[in-house]
């Protein structure tokens, strides 16, 4: 057949996201030894196919949906979804908002009045002939016999059949004969009756508060605007649930409502729908809740429903490696165009293949999974993937791939679903799952602990150059301290200096002081013609060089005096003249006046500072 081909997209590039190594597949038998050992550093198949489906909390990559509390089923991205337990905080950003949010809370509302309603007249007729023909308006894929039909009718009609355990190998022929349409929901009954009494087989794990269905329609449910949203989208061109508010939608709206009351964990996941639709067209209201409460409690079906998705996580692993293990030039065909069992098989494993393919070929897999439990849908998948295993290798695209999964393979042929179911019988895969799933948490721990390992040598790097930036923040530390240490002692010396100048300015200061003392007495003394010669004006005293000046000034007023006279300034810079003898102040007077004559009459004085044991003289 001529290969199809398609260019790649680049959205798809970015949904798969980058190519992994992968290594040359080899057949390799599955021992206890492979699942203790620890796994080589390399990366393997096995590794490669964990870090495909595994989708840690801290790496989710996009948005999961608001309304279905689940991501959609196309596409869908095993990352944990929010908490189908809390209602989500509003966000209002305009007065239309808050307007928009009310207008639909009061149509929720008044839908709910009218499903209230319709609910007491649904209940009168949802079992009459009518009813029952418009469920059952499916093709069947395996014709029952009379013979067959007569030996689930004795089996039926059994006294205390809820007592009676019949052999396991006459219910699997049976059920490979074929289930007869009318009364398939009395042997899904009577085969989860079977279970019960047998609970090795399956789980028999109980809810905690088993509360009556009727208590549970009384109440109110946080997941009513996800369920109502939803009812539209199952099984949309069946009769019995395509009527707005019909009787099909109304019991599907009840069982799914009383559901998520009775498991808070889970509550409510856009898959359960199709689930409990396929069980409400094959059995009432009531019959249809307990039994969906069998298979999500007693058969483990919850479990991938819950918000960390683990479960389904771990069962596309082991998908992936039933693929590798029973049709690798298959796995090898996905791997090079890098489909990833999150793109084609979550919505099987959801809806139990309900969502996509014929309603006939989706009974008979719900009567295999309550003859066999949830191992069934990996026979089922395995088993579909191996029979088309040429048509799909024929795309070498990933869009032309995807398409086959979605579009073709469900519109097979009845025989082609008849192959399918019959050889589901003969495949056993019970072994590998378990030690698939053994793997996997294997796998899971060794990932952790190479992310610990990551994650201390990250901190051990960290804290080396957090030390090497210790040392030179203290180098730069000392460095800094010493530098203030020399600024500090530069400034004390500058102090020193200061003051100096200081204490040098007030000595110069009381030196002028006495100095114009000083002139203002000669000023008094001496004759004014000599005064006015000598220019005894005292300049300020601000630098050394007028110091000097009035020196020369007195010096030079001196000589004008005469050779006899002298004068000094007193110690302590008061300025007083101090006369030293009378004898030598008349000689000075005799002096002025011979060369001056000047008819001025002075006593006598002098500028010299008298020794200590002579006492000074002054003018009378």
């Amino acid at each position: 057949m001529e290969k199809l081909k398609s260019p790649r997209r680049s959205i798809f590039d970015s949904t798969v996201g980058p190519q992994v190594y992968k290594e040359p597949f080899e057949a390799m038998p599955l021992s206890p030894s492979v699942l203790t050992t620890p796994l080589r550093r390399k990366s393997s198949y096995r590794t490669v196919i964990f870090s495909q489906v595994n989708t840690p909390a801290r790496k989710v990559s996009r948005a999961l949906s608001s309304d279905t509390c689940i991501p959609e089923l196309d596409g869908l991205s095993l990352s944990p979804r929010p908490s189908c337990g809390t209602i989500p905080e509003a966000h209002f950003n305009s007065k239309e908002d808050v307007k928009a949010m009310w207008v639909k809370a009061i149509e929720e509302t008044i839908i709910l009045i009218r499903m209230e309603k319709e609910n007491k007249k649904s209940h009168v007729n949802q079992d009459t002939k009518e009813v029952r023909q418009i469920k059952l308006d499916y093709e069947e894929i395996t014709a029952c016999l009379k013979n067959v039909t007569k030996a689930w009718d004795e089996m039926l009609n059994v006294p205390l059949r809820r007592q009676v355990s019949f052999h396991h190998s006459e219910l699997i022929n049976c059920v490979r004969k074929g289930i007869p349409r009318a009364k398939r929901g009395e042997i899904w009954k009577l085969l989860t009756e079977q279970h019960i009494l047998h609970p090795e087989n399956v789980g028999s794990h109980q809810v905690s508060e088993d509360i009556p269905y009727e208590d549970l329609l009384k109440q109110l449910t946080t997941h009513q605007h996800a369920i109502l949203i939803d009812l539209g989208r199952t099984f949309p061109q069946h009769a019995y649930f395509s009527g707005p508010l019909g009787a099909g939608q109304l019991a599907l709206f009840n069982v799914l409502k009383a559901y998520s009351l009775l498991d808070k964990e889970v509550g409510y996941c856009q898959g359960l729908s199709f689930v409990a639709g396929i069980l409400l067209l094959h059995m009432p209201e009531e019959e249809a809740y307990n039994t969906l409460k069998f298979l999500m409690y007693n058969f483990g079906l919850r479990r991938q429903y819950k918000p960390d998705m683990i479960t389904l996580q771990i069962r596309m692993y082991q998908l992936s490696r039933l693929l590798h293990d029973h049709c690798s030039d298959l796995y090898e065909h996905f791997e090079e165009n890098e489909i990833h069992p999150t793109l084609y098989a979550a919505s099987w494993f959801l809806t139990l293949f309900s969502s996509q393919f014929p309603l006939g070929f989706v009974a008979r897999v719900f009567d295999l999974l309550f003859l066999y439990g949830f191992e069934v849908i990996f026979k089922v998948a395995l088993v579909l993937l191996d029979n088309h295993k040429e048509l799909i290798m024929a795309c070498d695209s990933f869009e032309y791939i995807v398409d086959f999964l979605k579009t073709t393979l469900p519109e097979m042929g009845i025989i082609q679903m008849e192959k399918v179911i019959n050889q589901v019988f003969s495949l056993d895969i019970t072994k590998k799952l378990e030690a698939y799933e053994v793997e996997y948490h294997v796998l899971q721990e060794e990932v952790l602990m190479a992310t610990d390992n990551d994650a201390v040598e990250k901190l051990e790097k960290m804290n080396s150059s957090l030390i090497s930036h210790k040392m030179e923040l203290l180098e730069q530390l000392q460095a800094a301290r010493n530098t203030i240490h020399s600024l500090e002692t530069s400034r004390n010396h500058t102090q020193d200096q200061n003051d100096q100048l200081k204490k040098q300015a007030r000595n110069l200061e009381l030196e002028r002081s006495a100095l114009l003392g000083a002139i203002s007495k000669l000023r008094k003394l001496i004759p004014a013609d000599v005064l006015a010669f000598a220019d005894l004006n005292l300049p300020l005293l601000d630098d050394i060089s007028s110091r000097r000046t009035v020196s020369t000034k007195i010096s030079k007023a001196k000589g004008m005096i005469g050779e006899h006279s002298a004068f000094s300034l007193d110690s302590e810079g008061d300025g007083e003249i101090e006369i030293l003898t009378r004898t030598q102040s008349e000689s000075t007077l005799n002096a002025l006046r011979s060369r001056h004559k000047s008819t001025t009459s002075i006593k006598g004085f002098s500028t010299r500072r008298p020794s200590r044991n002579q006492s000074p003289v002054t003018f009378n």
